[in-house]
């Protein structure tokens, strides 16, 4: 499906949904990364169907590029009532429980397919743990594979000794220690400044991100290791989508189908755009060297071992079910 094509299905969608104005409210969207991402694309979208949709009783303002709260605030400003949604990469929140990194997981879920499949294993629990923390999901899309970006060139494990690598979540920091770099927490928004004065040489993450901060400006290399595929989730406080009429509600759950559905695809189309992005921009685009695998393979054992205890019984649950699934 087209561009185009998405957004007149998305403008249809809205108009057949359309109600009439009673009282209206609106809600302020904060999003981390730059309204160009197509996380922050798909989220504009949502909010101009929920708009539209509810016939203005539900005006979404978004707030892309960390403009409004930090990605890091974000969950916090939801879940305490001071926006009433936002848009945030839950594996950001590992340190407060486990499962939130799930998706992060290093080579547990390499692909769309197997991604989709942990994701039906997960997310009955991911909405429990949600639900104790006065949040409702409405919406989840993947990144692109998540591959390493470095200023310079990488062949062995010896190469990453005491770089400086740019990390956004406990998986990152993890793999980050494990192979043997210096972590350096950054912000999406704070990426692009953060190489250009030195404070990191590398990355993990998608093409997207990379396509996005034009990273090829002062980095050279990115290896597509595949080393997982992370979530960006849309989620609503509780307490005010309890608040919302049953026809809002069922506007604002068809544009979150939808957005899942637009967003999805975005990514799939994303994975190889981007990486000839940067390619274009002058980056070298290839995979591991074999020992470099070796060592990522290595470190990916030693992270799932590690999950599995941090996340218990239902941790272990969640894995048995996607493993008997694939």
């Amino acid at each position: 499906m087209k561009k185009t094509a998405l957004l007149t299905s998305l403008s249809a969608t809205a108009m057949i949904l359309g109600a009439t104005v009673a009282s209206a409210e609106t809600w302020d969207l904060p999003m981390a990364y730059s309204g160009s991402n197509f996380h922050s694309v798909t989220g504009a979208e949502f909010g101009k169907c929920v708009t539209t949709g509810t016939g203005g009783e539900i005006t979404v303002k978004t707030h892309p590029g960390g403009s409004l709260f930090k990605g890091s605030e974000i969950k916090r400003a939801v879940q305490t009532g001071m926006v009433p949604i936002g848009e945030r990469l839950l594996s950001g929140h590992q340190n407060e429980d486990a499962l939130f990194g799930i998706d992060s997981v290093p080579f547990l879920a390499t692909s769309y397919e197997s991604a989709d499949k942990l994701w039906n294993a997960a997310k009955p629990e991911m909405e429990k743990l949600l639900a104790e923390q006065n949040l409702t999901l409405l919406y989840s899309v993947l990144w692109p594979a998540q591959g390493l970006y470095f200023k310079n060139e990488v062949k062995t494990p010896e190469d990453m000794k005491g770089v400086a690598f740019r990390s956004y979540n406990t998986a990152s920091a993890r793999m980050t220690e494990l192979l043997g770099m210096r972590n350096v927490s950054i912000e999406a928004a704070e990426i692009s400044q953060a190489f250009a004065m030195g404070v990191a040489e590398g990355m993990v993450s998608s093409g997207a991100t990379g396509y996005g901060r034009k990273v090829w400006e002062t980095l050279n290399y990115f290896y597509s290791v595949d080393a997982w595929l992370p979530r960006n989730y849309m989620l609503v406080n509780s307490e005010v989508w309890a608040g919302v009429s049953e026809s809002n509600k069922a506007v604002v759950k068809a544009c979150a189908d939808f957005a899942e559905y637009a967003g999805t695809w975005r990514s799939k189309e994303y994975t190889s755009f981007t990486l000839q992005g940067l390619r274009d921009g002058g980056m070298t685009v290839e995979g591991p060297s074999p020992e470099l695998k070796a060592k990522v393979d290595e470190v990916g054992e030693i992270m799932t071992s590690e999950w599995l205890e941090q996340a218990g019984e239902k941790g272990k649950a969640i894995v048995d079910a996607y493993l008997a699934s694939k």
